[in-house]
């Protein structure tokens, strides 16, 4: 049974997409078979895999509207053993039509759509990667409902935990309302660099969630920041760089944690 893991955080620029991207290519990189859902209306992570959205006819969007089924939709990338669902930016509407919907229809259940079609192709993969917005609307709520456990990206800079307490109080309030199984997979540093701050932060960091904390701290590179707009995850464009190196290891510890499937 395939694992479906949330990337989450309210705030921007938090390299959310990039290890979305890179994480789900090292897993993939490593033999496991991997299903990257691009839930951003940006749809950075599906140009992030080489997919132009140009070409895209159906997309996460249709999905959740309940107009085509997953296997109408997946798109299989040039990388071995990773598949995207792709966004396009009609995704950026779907709040407001999912309100009227379920104004119109009470038993429509709008947090559960995703949900409700990974049901039928969990099973292809070894894990669902779940890219999601910068926010915490009714698009994020689909995927913590339809996910086994979520991944904080959290830079290393100040104010790093701010909007952490609202981000937890969401994950709290999905356990209890939509989701009782939703578990914290982990916290992963992200974009680390040369200064005593971002030592601080780190220690700030592993102080407030332990041992939840990956061992992998994801640095601030320039080949990283570049990757993607050569439609490229980063072991594809430079598999000898630093980055390259902390996603696999990011990849590896995703995979011990859970005992090695």
């Amino acid at each position: 049974m395939g694992k479906i893991i949330a990337l989450v955080n309210q705030k921007g620029g938090v390299g959310k997409t990039t290890t979305s991207i890179n994480l789900s290519a090292s897993l993939a990189r490593l033999g496991k078979k991997i299903l990257l859902i691009d839930l951003d209306p940006q749809g950075n992570a599906t140009t992030g895999v080489g997919i132009n959205k140009g070409d895209v006819s159906k997309s996460v969007y249709d999905l959740l509207r309940g107009v085509c089924e997953p296997e109408e939709t997946i798109i299989k990338t040039e990388f071995g053993n990773l598949d995207i669902l792709p966004s396009t930016i009609q995704l950026a509407g779907i709040d407001i039509e999912f309100m009227d919907r379920s104004r119109q229809d009470t038993s429509f259940r709008k947090a559960f759509q995703l949900k409700e079609k990974l049901e039928k192709i969990k099973n292809n993969y070894d894990y669902i990667i779940i890219d999601c917005p910068p926010s915490l609307g009714m698009i994020t709520t689909n995927a913590l409902t339809a996910s086994n456990s979520c991944l904080i990206p959290v830079q290393c800079e100040f104010f790093a935990l701010e909007g952490i307490t609202q981000l937890l109080n969401t994950i709290m309030l999905t356990q209890k309302n939509l989701n009782p199984s939703l578990d914290l997979e982990g916290v992963l540093l992200t974009m680390l660099s040369k200064s005593n701050l971002g030592l601080d932060v780190i220690e700030e960091i592993r102080s407030y969630f332990k041992d939840k904390v990956y061992d992998t701290i994801i640095p601030r590179l320039i080949r990283l920041a570049e990757a993607p707009s050569h439609g490229k995850p980063i072991i594809a464009y430079d598999p000898k760089s630093k980055g390259s190196e902390a996603y696999l290891n990011l990849a590896k510890e995703v995979i011990m944690r859970n005992g090695n499937k």
